[in-house]
């Protein structure tokens, strides 16, 4: 699968690799709703850094349609809601 992280790029992650993200996925979810901040910050600093670890970069210069797309580190706690799915960023694994 295909993600793009807002502001960076995209890497190709395979999707055996979501039941691993939901984790972070569902930490993210109750902080937003609990309204803790530093903890949203942290989390979503997490679930990125994940996914870069987990995944292999496309070339800069390469552009696909992206399956997932996820916020920016920066992002704020609205803006990162405006992207939210039924179950959250990531679509419950397979």
């Amino acid at each position: 699968m295909i993600v793009r992280i807002m502001g960076e790029g995209q890497v190709t992650l395979a999707e055996s690799r979501l039941a691993e993200l939901n984790e972070l996925d569902e930490e993210l979810l109750a902080e937003m709703e609990n309204g803790d901040g530093p903890g949203f910050r942290a989390t979503l600093q997490a679930l990125l850094t994940r996914v870069r670890d987990l995944g292999e970069p496309f070339p800069d210069d390469s552009l696909e349609p992206s399956d997932l797309i996820l916020p920016s580190p920066g992002a704020t706690l609205e803006e990162v809601q405006n992207l939210l799915q039924e179950n959250g960023l990531i679509p419950e694994a397979p």
